[in-house]
Order: C-alpha cells, then sequence, then structure tokens
C-alpha cells in the first residue's frame, strides 16, 4: 500500500535533498534548487531545554550567550552526537521549506551521510528525518552524491575520484558503474584544522581565540602549499597570561606549519586510495583528474600540493560547498535512475 500512496503524495510534495553537514546544512527542494544553506547549530536554553533557534540566528550566539544559553553542534565528525537536537534542526529545516505550502503533504527526503557510518548510525539519521516531517527517508553516501553534484559520470564504466573535505570529515572515494568502488573515510576536516590554529594562538602567543576567530584565520591566510604572495592577518582574543584582551599578526607561512598535521592526513588518505585502486580504473583517473569538493576544497594551495604528491591532474569542482546536495537533488530529480547509489533502504511512515 505504501508504495502506490508514495507515489500519489509524490506529486503534490515538495520533496527535499539535505546535506546534512557537520558545519553547514544545505536543502535541495525538487524543482527549486537550492534554497537554505545555514549553519549546524543549535540554540539552547539549559535550564529548560527549550530550543530557542536553529542555523544562522543560533550561530551568531557561540561565544556571545548567557550562561544558561548554549550553542549547540549536534553533528560531530560527521555522525550525530546529539540525537534530539538534530531532529529539531531537521524538523525546523523541513518546517522552512513547507512554511508556504501547509496543505501540502510531508516530503521525500534524500540524506548525504559520510561513507564510514555504521548501520546504528544510518537508521539514527533516517529516525530523526522521520520523526522531523519526512515521509519517506533514503541515504546517499556523501562522495557519491558529491561526485554527482560534481557533473562526474558516475555511471560509466570509468574510474571516477572525488575528495570531499567537510567541516567533520574527509571522504575520498573511487567510483564506477554508479558504485564505489573503495572509499575511505577520515574524521578530519576544517573542524580539525580550526583546532590546530586555536592550539597555535595558545602554545606559541599565550592567546585563547575562539572558534569564529579560527575559522576566519583559516579562511584569510590559512593555506597547503607555499604561495606567491605573503599573506597576513590579525587575531584578536584573551590573553592568558593578563587576562588582558591581546592581538597578534600572523603570516600564512606560520598558520600553514600550524595546520599541516591534519593536512598531513588528509593527503595520505588521498594516496592510499590511489594505491588500493584497481590498475585499469587509475588509468582512467590519470586522464581525468582528482576532484576535489567540500569546503576543504578551498583551502589555498591544497590542489596544487595533491597535484605535486599524487603526480596527477586535481580540479575543484564548481561550487564545491554545493556538490553534495546538487548530488542528492540530482537523485531527486531523477529517483529511478539513481536509486541503485542509495546506502539504506527507504524508511517510511506509510509502511504497513
Amino acid at each position: 500500500m505504501a508504495g502506490p500512496l508514495s507515489a500519489f503524495l509524490g506529486l503534490f510534495s515538495k520533496d527535499i535533498g539535505i546535506d546534512l553537514g557537520t558545519a553547514n546544512t544545505l536543502v535541495y527542494v525538487r524543482q527549486k534548487g537550492v534554497v537554505i544553506s545555514e549553519p549546524s547549530v543549535v540554540a539552547l536554553d539549559t535550564r529548560t531545554r527549550r530550543v530557542l533557534t536553529v542555523g544562522t540566528e543560533a550561530k551568531r550566539m557561540v561565544g556571545r550567550t548567557p550562561a544558561n544559553i548554549v550553542a549547540v553542534r549536534p553533528l560531530r565528525e560527521g555522525v550525530i552526537a546529539e540525537y534530539e537536537m538534530v531532529e529539531h534542526m531537521l524538523r525546523y529545516f523541513i518546517g522552512k521549506v513547507h512554511e508556504h505550502y501547509p496543505f501540502i503533504p510531508r516530503p521525500r527526503v534524500i540524506i548525504g551521510v559520510p561513507s564510514g557510518v555504521t548501520e546504528v548510525e544510518k537508521r539514527a539519521v533516517q529516525d530523526a528525518a522521520v520523526n522531523a516531517g519526512a515521509r519517506e527517508a533514503y541515504l546517499i553516501e556523501e562522495p557519491m552524491a558529491a561526485a554527482i553534484g560534481a557533473g562526474l559520470p558516475v555511471h560509466e564504466p570509468a574510474g571516477n575520484m572525488i575528495v570531499d573535505i567537510g567541516g567533520g570529515t574527509t571522504e575520498v572515494a573511487i567510483i564506477s558503474l554508479g558504485g564505489v568502488v573503495l572509499s575511505h573515510s577520515i574524521r578530519i576536516g576544517g573542524d580539525k584544522i580550526d583546532e590546530q590554529i586555536s592550539l597555535f594562538a595558545r602554545n606559541e602567543y599565550s592567546l585563547l581565540i575562539g572558534e569564529r576567530t579560527a575559522e576566519e584565520t583559516k579562511m584569510v591566510v590559512g593555506s597547503a602549499h607555499v604561495l606567491g604572495t605573503a599573506l597576513r592577518t590579525v587575531m584578536r582574543g584573551r590573553d592568558l597570561k593578563t587576562g588582558l584582551p591581546s592581538e597578534i599578526e600572523v603570516t600564512d607561512s606560520a598558520i600553514r606549519a600550524a595546520i599541516a598535521s591534519p593536512v598531513d592526513q588528509i593527503v595520505d588518505a588521498v594516496k592510499r586510495s590511489i594505491e588500493e585502486c584497481p590498475p585499469e580504473l587509475l588509468a582512467d583517473i590519470m586522464d581525468s583528474g582528482i576532484v576535489l569538493a567540500g569546503g576543504g576544497a578551498m583551502l589555498r594551495g591544497l590542489d596544487v600540493r595533491l597535484q605535486e604528491e599524487t603526480r596527477m591532474p586535481v580540479h575543484i569542482a564548481k561550487d564545491p560547498l554545493q556538490c553534495v546536495v546538487r548530488g542528492t537533488g540530482a537523485c531527486l530529480e531523477n529517483l529511478e535512475v539513481y536509486r541503485q547509489v542509495f546506502v539504506a533502504d527507504p524508511y517510511s511512515r506509510l509502511r504497513t
């Protein structure tokens, strides 16, 4: 019964694809494109456990809230750390899509998940989506979604290599004939790079900085390879020796040294995947090159560093931040064509 009923409701519902990222959540609505891009943050009153706000408004509260209000990031390293908060967050995003269509049936949802998650973690994502108002919840591996969103010919009998660097995880996958031939998922991403910048400021200058300052420093002067022009920026925080406000000027070379460890781990994951790749597919990748997606792909010089280390061409996908969500959107628009790429059976509230 669920099949015909679901198909009938699908004619009217606003089906959505979600890139449920550690740092940001993006939402794609069928036939409309990407409509939401907000931080994966929930503001919570700890005394009443009441959710105050979600997304951009909650991100503004980070480090600026009274003692009883905390800004929670409910996903850590690509998986659910706070199940209840993820459910609230999904309900917020699904409700935001449907706020102008109160009489339209609840949507089918496709959600991108890291390739290394367990079956329990997959079911937790599906449960959260259905409890948040989805009619059916499908899952797709993030590297597969990123490859589709980057425009790679994933259904052809040829090797395609995608490196999706997110906030909590880095996914490296080799794809051919609509399936993942091999993949590596490491829990290293933009958040670890930010942590290394915070540690650098603390250890070298006794300066305590916040998450936002570390992220801004990464965006302004962060790099993975020597740059042609030197960059500088100022980091502001609290001097741990005096307790007073302080600021220091840092260069791209100092930050590059500070973030060397997580960058090296990302490079090693790519090289390990190449070592394990079947030779025929490797020959294809040598022609087509490695494609970088995710927010981490925008780290200056990362493509050059990988090109030197792997001796293969490396390309940054167009609009790398939206690759995964565009991939889920392509699956929504052609659900029957892409059904084989889903990593779990659809979880539905219509099952009998």
